[in-house]
């Protein structure tokens, strides 16, 4: 379309005669009928035909022609707006003529228009029928007839123009022709600038320049940089073409070649020879086979000293030794599989029960996906070692993978073979390594994943291996050809559920492996911890022994851990002291019999001490209870008033912006409701509030000290003692409803410490009590509450604390205006 308008724009500006100043020095309306064109530039002087398909536009061709009418033409900045309004046209255009109208067979109509004039549009001032818009003239700055410089640029782009077009196929010759017959040098130069293949924004920067002088040496620019271009464009095509004849030759060259390897001996590389005989041990898909094979044969066509013979040989040994098909047989022995994961780990039922449900199943239907559990808990707790047990249980292989801190998705996915020293994905890598198709897989430290980086998404490209409806057709960039691993058993593990991405969670089983309690630890130190250690020093003495107490101490004042971790190296640095003694000593260990005054003796002096429950004689302090990454702990919660201008609620303890939305929270609740607290209203104007939660260098956050705080600052107003040996826990919201909270076993165990018999906790918190066992129940009551008026009327006594303070409040003095 764009050459046949060209074409016919050619033939009809021949015929153009006359004095361009005639042309342009025309009586013009302030307002004018606006034409609208996408493409298209048009100059002064020239005839252009337009095809229109708009209907307002076919309206206002309609009227122009019958009324002879002059409209402006101006193009639109993107050619794809249907309704152009005032800031999608271009501020410069031309005022114009439509000079004759062509009905073609579609309907659509073509105006042949002749640009009159530059003109600038103000604004549109009416949308329908079509546009109208005010103008003004914006008249050229003309060069004189008798310039020489200009004469003689217009003579170089005559020239210039021949060539172009002689070299440029998308060009009729006739454009040539018609520059040459067209007398006036500026209607040839805007000719030019109208007709050329430029650019819009080129063609209208031509157009919006003021001197036509200028403008002529704008366009011999463009004209030397596309000629240079078609130039360059051209010698590439011959030497493109140069390059497939000898590429043609070459591989008649090749296949001769190949004639006389047949010919001859048929001897192969050694190399090549042993990859064949390990490719026909394997069991691997078809369309498997067939690609190695085929890339096996591109080994005859590389020179053995090339580099790239070693590239491709390395990638067909990666295939050939991949365990394609082979799986090992899974031992589906119930009672062997508990025996060994209870030897193995003490507790961790959860994880037991489903390892145990899925070799039930497997056992019942002989055939069955493998899941894909996450392991999340504090660290030290054995979520990693979990599943050399589990692979164990089942005498499958085991291999584990560290994705903490991996930044690169090609280390999940592999290098393209493109690229040098490309390699396969740690995927691929270990089951290479493990030799089976089955094994368990351990994706440690899962939640470390770098996301979003500039080598790719690494948490992303674990989606597909983690997908049981996608993994069985996992696509690595180096293999490029897909792996199953639907029978691999991925085990996941992470601290923190939080920065693993919803989509890679969702696709996972996940299993809470919480902290353990000092009875916990004290049967993994006997069992598993105290063996290993004395290995490990060799003290093998079988009558060397930790009593029960020296552990526990251990535990309770040199570890603060939801795991086992610090506890295990602290028993190893007990025994290390031993060895050494006994070393020194000539051989004789100077006790077998290790108890807490050992310990304290071999550790130095302990460095934690539980908190343990203070009493309530002091109004306004509360126990609380916490969830740490170390387990459960208590914290108080003190509230103290003093004198001052009131309303002013100060916080400290390092405390964090959750925590202290909760501590104003619970102080408007206490403000809206002191008629239940007999308190007199007037007390929050003259007396200041100051809340403070100690061990102030530990930063502390979360909602569940809500009705803690409340509690807290209740029995401060009321000086009202708070019940012995109680702690609560629980979010509180400006209506006064309890919420409930996480963590509460451990902080149950973390009340059982500091001696706590009576906790306070929602009423929804009740279904996570029954599913803790009664071991870890036993000596404490649980009240459930439901608002924070069950929590004082239980929580807050009649009676007094010792010293009571008194708060004075002034007497309104009524005349003092007087």
């Amino acid at each position: 379309m764009y050459l046949d308008n060209q074409n016919r724009s050619f033939s009809m500006i021949a015929d153009v005669e006359g004095d361009i100043y005639d042309i342009i020095d025309q009586e013009l309306p302030d307002e004018l009928p606006i034409l609208t064109v996408r493409n298209l530039v048009l100059f002064p002087g020239v005839l252009s035909p337009i095809l229109i398909g708009r209907e307002s536009s076919m309206k206002l061709i309609r009227v122009a022609e019958k009324k002879q009418l002059i409209i402006g033409v101006f193009t639109q900045r993107d050619p794809e707006v249907e309704v152009p309004i005032r800031t999608d046209l271009h501020d410069t255009g031309v005022f114009a003529k439509v000079i004759k109208t062509l009905t073609l067979p579609n309907g659509n109509i073509t105006a042949i228009v002749q640009g009159l004039g530059r003109i600038r549009l103000k604004d549109i001032v009416r949308y329908t029928p079509y546009l109208v818009g005010t103008v003004s003239k914006a008249p050229e700055k003309m060069v004189n007839k008798r310039d020489i410089e200009f004469k003689t640029a217009m003579e170089d782009l005559r020239n210039s123009l021949n060539e172009y077009v002689s070299l440029n196929e998308e060009i009729p010759d006739e454009a040539s022709f018609a520059v040459k017959n067209i007398n006036n040098d500026v209607m040839a130069l805007n000719f030019v600038c109208s007709n050329m293949p430029f650019s819009v924004n080129e063609k209208m920067a031509l157009l919006q320049t003021e001197s036509i002088k200028e403008r002529l040496f704008n366009t011999l620019r463009i004209i030397n940089r596309e000629l240079n271009l078609l130039t360059l464009k051209n010698d590439i095509r011959n030497k493109t073409r140069d390059d497939i004849d000898e590429q043609q030759r070459n591989y008649f060259l090749q296949q001769q070649i190949k004639n006389l390897q047949a010919e001859m001996s048929g001897d192969t590389s050694p190399e090549k020879k042993d990859l064949m005989e390990k490719a026909k041990t394997k069991k691997w898909p078809q369309e498997v086979e067939k690609y190695f094979y085929k890339e096996a044969e591109k080994l005859d066509q590389v020179n053995p000293n090339s580099p790239d013979f070693n590239v491709q040989l390395t990638y067909l040994q990666t295939l050939v030794s991949l365990p394609w098909g082979e799986y090992t047989e899974d031992d589906l022995d119930l009672k062997r599989a508990r025996k060994i994961l209870d030897r193995d780990h003490y507790g961790m039922e959860k994880v037991k029960e489903r390892i145990l449900e899925y070799i039930a199943v497997l056992s019942l239907r002989g055939d069955l996906k493998s899941p894909i559990l996450c392991l999340y808990g504090p660290p030290g707790v054995g979520k990693t070692s979990l599943g050399k047990s589990i692979a164990d249980a089942l005498k499958r292989k085991y291999v584990r993978v560290s994705l903490g801190g991996l930044h690169d998705e090609a280390e999940i996915r592999g290098h393209r073979r493109t690229y040098v020293g490309a390699m396969p994905g740690r995927i691929i890598k270990n089951i290479q390594k493990a030799g089976s198709s089955n094994p368990v897989f351990i994706l440690d430290e899962i939640d470390k994943v770098t996301q979003s980086t500039h080598n790719g998404d690494p948490a992303s490209a674990l989606l597909e291996v983690l997908d049981p409806e996608q993994n069985g057709a996992f696509h690595d960039n180096y293999l490029d050809v897909d792996y199953d691993l639907s029978k691999v058993m991925f085990i996941a593990t992470a601290n923190n559920l939080g920065t693993i991405p919803r989509p890679l969670l969702d696709r996972m089983e996940v299993i809470e492996v919480s902290g353990y309690i000092t009875e916990e630890k004290y049967e993994i130190a006997k069992r598993h911890l105290v063996p290993k250690e004395k290995e490990n020093t060799g003290l093998t003495d079988r009558h060397l022994t930790f009593t029960k107490a020296a552990i526990e101490k251990i535990i309770e004042q040199y570890t603060r851990e939801s795991g086992v971790r610090q506890l295990e190296k602290q028993i190893n640095k007990a025994l290390r002291k031993l060895a050494f003694r006994k070393a020194s000593e000539g051989g004789e260990l100077p006790t077998t019999k290790i108890t807490p005054a050992e310990i304290e003796d071999l550790l130095g002096k302990p460095p934690f001490y539980r908190d343990i429950y203070q009493g309530n004689a002091y109004a306004g302090v509360v126990t609380g209870l916490a969830w740490t990454s170390v387990g459960g702990e208590i914290l108080f919660i003190e509230t103290s008033l003093s004198k001052g201008k009131g309303a002013k609620l100060t916080l400290t303890g390092n405390l964090g912006d959750v925590m202290k939305e909760s501590a104003v929270i619970a102080l408007e609740y206490v403000k809206a409701h002191v008629d239940t607290l007999g308190v007199d209203y007037r007390i929050f104007d003259h007396w200041n509030i100051h809340i403070h939660v100690p061990e102030g260098a530990t930063p502390k956050d979360g909602p569940s000290a809500g009705i803690t705080i409340a509690t807290s600052i209740a029995s401060a107003l009321t000086q009202r003692k708070v019940r012995r040996n109680t702690a609560m826990t629980g979010e509180i919201t400006l209506r006064g409803k309890v919420l409930p909270v996480g963590g509460i076993k451990e902080k149950i165990l973390a009340a059982k410490r500091a001696g706590i018999t009576d906790i306070v906790m929602c009423r929804e918190n009740e279904k996570d009590i029954d599913e803790i066992p009664d071991m870890y129940l036993k000596g404490v009551t649980f009240h459930y509450v439901e608002n924070i008026q069950d929590v004082w009327r239980f929580a807050l006594t009649d009676e007094l604390v010792d010293n009571p303070t008194h708060f004075d409040i002034p007497e309104e003095n009524s005349d003092k205006d007087k």
